[in-house]
């Protein structure tokens, strides 16, 4: 019986089983055992074609040191920039009412501002109004900036920023509206001439509200600015600065008028009036009266004069009327050109002064300043006297005459009594 070869078993021998030379070794990691975290590894991981050659160590840690570098230099460069903004110069009072350009630059800007003394470096200005925002938020228009403001302060106030320093106006009873903007320009708040400019523009008067009348007209928001406390921040823009003083002397008005209705009706059906002459005539008072109680006295007097059929002339003559032309018109008065600030005759009776009521009858044009609520209901309700007349008596108050005779004998104590 013959022998049987055995089967080959194929890849099982050095030789293939149709008889050819032998393949080359098995590489050992075929039949090493896959894991499924070799798995997990190896789907993670890129073709040999796509790795790219690991990088020398050394410039791994040049190009460490670099990033280093620049990262130190921009933080050096902002702590300088902001630092800067911080700094502040010198100051010596100086305010300055610039009307600021449209679409300058921050290098137009830097040398603006540097031009008016408002900051000692031009080129670090520059580089700071360009490292924080450029200049696309400042506001175009009358500006008031003053000396000694840090360039962050210069930037805020520019752009109208919220959150800038604020100052509180206080306005008395009594005072003007040229009062009023020189006290604005000293608490920066809005500058002196803008102010006045603003209070006089016929289309804010307009939208605001305020009365048109008498001889020529509401040249101004004179007695509309109501005296009180304000919180009101620097460079404010100083139509906003009317806008908030006449809002309040309208909700003021309209509480007065409720209380005061009968005695506002009174002067509506026998003289005319509305609110305009109301604050004309509580203007004159406001001027005139030292003690509280006197106003509604005063402001008999006057409405006598202009109601009581013996006093022909209704003029109402008081200095006060007189001082405001000069203040206000001072160029159509020739007397007002040597005046000093007080009282004179040829001040109170020049005819060209036409707020003179010692040479013209009736009321003023318009309000002689702004006054506070007191005067203004004791117009609306002045006392029930038959008084024509009335002159200083010392300490604040006056003496009050019915007739002419009375009055002058009142005014021959008044001049003997301050004698030297």
């Amino acid at each position: 019986m013959g022998v049987r070869p055995r089967a080959s078993r194929p890849g099982n021998r050095r030789t293939g089983g149709d008889g050819a030379q032998g393949s080359p070794p098995r590489d050992p990691s075929s039949t090493r055992k896959t894991t499924p975290a070799r798995r997990a590894r190896g789907a993670g991981q890129r073709s040999p074609a796509s790795r790219r050659p690991a990088q020398p160590r050394a410039g791994r840690a040049l190009l460490l040191g670099l990033a280093g570098v620049v990262a130190a230099a921009c933080a050096a460069l902002l702590a300088l920039v902001f630092g800067f903004g911080r700094t502040r110069a010198p100051d010596q009072g100086r305010v300055v009412e610039i009307n600021w350009p449209d679409g300058l630059d921050a290098g137009e800007a830097a040398a603006l501002l540097a031009a008016e003394g408002l900051v000692e470096s031009e080129r670090a200005m520059a580089l700071y109004l360009g490292a924080t925002g450029g200049t696309e938020a400042f506001v175009p228009g009358p500006h008031l900036l003053f000396e000694g403001a840090t360039p962050r302060e210069l930037r805020q106030l520019l752009a109208r920023a919220e959150g800038r320093p604020t100052a509180k106006l206080t306005i008395p009873e009594g005072f003007s509206r040229f009062d009023i903007a020189a006290r604005l320009e000293k608490l920066r708040i809005a500058g002196r001439k803008t102010f006045l400019a603003a209070t006089a523009d016929g289309a804010l008067l307009d939208a605001l509200g305020i009365e048109r009348g008498g001889a020529v007209g509401a040249e101004s928001a004179e007695g509309y600015l109501f005296p009180a406390t304000y919180e009101l921040a620097l460079d404010s823009d100083a139509r906003d600065v009317a806008r908030r003083l006449v809002a309040e002397s309208d909700r003021r008005w309209s509480a007065l008028a409720a209380q005061g209705k009968d005695g506002l009706a009174a002067l509506q059906a026998s003289l005319g009036w509305g609110r305009r002459e109301v604050l004309t005539l509580a203007s004159i008072i406001e001027k005139e009266a030292v003690v509280e109680e006197e106003r509604p006295l005063i402001a008999s007097v006057f409405l006598n004069r202009l109601l009581d059929p013996s006093f022909r002339s209704r003029k109402l003559q008081s200095d006060a009327t007189a001082l405001y032309g000069c203040v206000a018109w001072p160029e159509e008065a020739p007397s007002c050109a040597d005046w000093s600030g007080k009282p004179t005759p040829a001040v109170v009776r020049d005819p060209k002064n036409r707020y003179s009521t010692y040479a013209h009858p009736g009321l003023p044009p318009g309000p002689i300043a702004n006054p506070g609520a007191p005067s203004i209901a004791a117009v609306l309700a002045p006392a029930a006297t038959k008084y024509l007349y009335f002159v200083a008596a010392g300490g604040g108050r006056h003496r009050f005459s019915e007739s002419l005779d009375d009055h002058n004998d009142a005014v021959q104590k008044r001049r003997d009594a301050t004698a030297p």
